[in-house]
């Protein structure tokens, strides 16, 4: 975890929401200069914040509402420092919170050399990112209509099995295979969805491929050289990834993507592991899949998963093959390599 050391005359804690916002700026010898509650605006807060503008930091917790104050504050030329929401624990865990109290301790902590760095992802890739996340929202959703159906076969019991309903062909007689008037009606309107899900995904990825060529199209087929690994998942890690540099080691990385495991350990004693929801849930979810995808049609792949499953059976073996690849596209996008799948094994 990285912390914002950089030394200011004035330092502005804000507690924002949708519409409010608590504003409070602290001198260099940690005094009040200024708190108050004000409406979520740009103006009020240029405003606000006006008499310290010759050197001022401003720092805003990592929830939803703050895309607007940092597109504002990089317009103005103004530092802004996102603090972690998951390692403010000296906001969380006080006996009496609120919005005032809170805008005080995000101040204090910036001042102090405490506020744990959340990163600000840039403007330019921001949008594009969300429309992807937005598109693996829907596709789950198509998937859970998949599943209903299966679901509702196994309910009735149905012998002949409904096969691979995701291949548009095999659901030409789907309704068939039911009898009942209000299931026939429940499958129809699941197909219904499916169809119309089918047609908005195909347009959002057509427009996002376009997008990340825009973007990184060398980024784009870098990734796509390492078995298994389509369109989608090369997608999602261009777009949660955006730029490598920002991780100074590969450690760093595959902490980023939750694909190690944090020990916790006292007086040489150890008490599990923590931290699973902190780090990257999509960029978790891509290396997992591509793991999966990678052991397709991959005979040397397959014999070295049937080696790792020997000694520490399958769960494990899929984690170990998952933070392999992560340390391949780390060091594959540093260097600008294609895959290379002598190394990949030998390393």
């Amino acid at each position: 975890m990285r912390f914002y050391t950089k030394q200011h005359k004035y330092y502005c804690g804000i507690d924002l929401h949708t519409n409010k916002m608590y504003l409070c700026i602290l001198n260099q010898e940690g005094e009040i200069t200024f708190h108050r509650n004000l409406r979520t605006n740009p103006d009020a807060f240029l405003r606000a914040i006006e008499p310290f503008r010759d050197d001022i930091v401003v720092c805003a917790e990592c929830m939803f509402t703050w895309y607007w104050l940092a597109d504002l504050c990089c317009k103005e030329n103004i530092p802004f420092i996102l603090g972690h929401a998951l390692y403010m624990r000296a906001i969380h865990g006080g006996k009496s919170k609120n919005d005032k109290i809170d805008s005080r301790k995000i101040a204090a902590l910036l001042r102090g050399g405490l506020i744990p760095m959340a990163y600000v992802y840039p403007q330019k890739m921001r949008a594009t990112r969300d429309l992807m996340r937005r598109r693996n929202h829907l596709m789950r959703k198509r998937a859970e209509l998949f599943a209903h159906i299966q679901n509702t076969a196994s309910q009735y019991n149905l012998q002949t099995p409904l096969g691979k309903i995701a291949i548009p062909k095999n659901r030409v007689d789907l309704l068939d295979h039911f009898d009942d008037p209000a299931v026939k009606l429940s499958i129809a309107a699941n197909l219904e969805m499916i169809d119309t899900y089918d047609r908005v995904l195909t347009g959002l990825e057509r427009d996002i491929i376009k997008s990340a060529k825009d973007h990184d199209s060398t980024t784009y087929a870098l990734l796509k050289t390492i078995p298994g690994v389509g369109k989608i998942i090369a997608l999602i890690l261009i777009y949660e990834i955006e730029d490598i540099k920002r991780f100074p080691r590969v450690q760093d990385f595959a902490s980023y993507c939750r694909l190690v495991k944090c020990a916790k350990e006292s007086n040489g004693k150890k008490y599990g592991s923590s931290g699973k929801k902190i780090g990257n849930a999509h960029l978790r979810w891509a290396f997992s899949e591509a793991a999966l995808l990678f052991l397709r049609c991959n005979g040397p792949g397959r014999k070295y998963m049937q080696k790792i499953t020997n000694k520490h059976g399958k769960g494990k073996a899929l984690s170990i093959l998952s933070h392999k690849l992560g340390r391949a596209v780390y060091f594959m996008l540093k260097n600008r390599q294609g895959f290379d799948m002598t190394k990949f094994f030998t390393a």
